[in-house]
């Protein structure tokens, strides 16, 4: 991507959380804030993410179109097609996964070393989660807060 294109996709990931909450300075929007504001979720999983948001989650992400496909109970060929449409705009029920797999994405990237380091995790099974790999349980709602209570013991040293 040119510098002229992630200013662009910038640009409007800040105008998008803007539209929500003018008190924020644009300058201040970044992935992590938006991803701590609850409120700001709210609004945004109703309003609908973006294909510019999607994208910027994606990059932090070790998930491929398969598995973001399966995640959000879309066909992969229409994943890939919302993807090349730059203005796309994904249902509520699928922008509240894309938050709810952010959130896994982010903890799991500050938790372990590298990307890498994270996706090997998600992909062995776990005695934590009932020796099922972390991966297989992020299709829902239950499965991810698992995965997500099991990333924070981790991060604070707690095994069982």
């Amino acid at each position: 991507m040119s510098e002229k294109e992630a200013a662009l996709k910038d640009e409007k990931l800040k105008e998008f959380i803007i539209s929500f909450d003018e008190t924020l300075p644009a300058k201040e929007i970044t992935y992590q804030v938006v991803l701590a504001d609850k409120l700001l979720v709210a609004h945004a999983v109703k309003r609908g993410v973006p294909g510019v948001l999607f994208e910027e989650i994606n990059t932090n992400s070790p998930f491929d179109d398969r598995w973001w496909s399966s995640f959000l109970n879309i066909n992969i060929r229409t994943l890939q097609r919302y993807r090349k449409a730059k203005d796309h705009i994904f249902k509520p029920i699928q922008s509240e996964k894309i938050f709810e797999l952010a959130e896994v994405i982010n903890l799991g990237n500050e938790v372990f070393d590298s990307p890498e380091q994270f996706n090997s995790w998600l992909n062995m099974p776990s005695p934590a989660l009932g020796n099922e790999k972390p991966i297989d349980l992020l299709d829902t709602s239950y499965g991810k807060d698992l995965v997500l209570a099991e990333l924070n013991n981790i991060e604070y040293g707690i095994f069982v």
